[in-house]
């Protein structure tokens, strides 16, 4: 309720400094070395009161993202696109709240572990 008095706005993207510093020391608690697993993030984000936008970052390199990204526009019925970040690679936005659509692409054809798939939102 502070952020909204305030006039503070939300960044849904603020959480991954975190997770970027844990990677790039590649340690776990016990200061051990760990295995690097691609963690694939589903987020949607609210643009204005009805329409919302639908991220799917972290996907392996190896996976051709304009191949994901067509399947996507012509099994959901939507349209989206592929935006090149310098630090994290290649992020396909969606239009409208296809996250369980695409949570459930990727697990049934074993291109992210459930283990390794974050679905974030409301």
């Amino acid at each position: 309720i502070a952020n909204i008095i305030s006039g503070a706005t939300y960044d849904p993207m603020k959480d991954l400094d975190g997770v970027k510093d844990a990677q790039a020391a590649g340690k776990g608690k016990d200061g051990k070395e760990v295995k690097k697993s691609r963690i694939v993030h589903v987020r949607i984000t609210q643009r204005n009161a009805r329409k919302s936008v639908t991220t799917i970052e972290g996907l392996n390199p190896k996976i051709s993202a304009n191949k994901v990204l067509r399947h996507f526009k012509k099994t959901f019925s939507c349209n989206g696109t592929i935006i090149t970040h310098d630090e994290l690679g290649e992020i396909i936005q969606l239009q409208g709240d296809q996250r369980e659509n695409v949570s459930n692409f990727l697990r049934e054809e074993k291109l992210v572990k459930k283990t390794n798939l974050k679905v974030h939102g409301f």
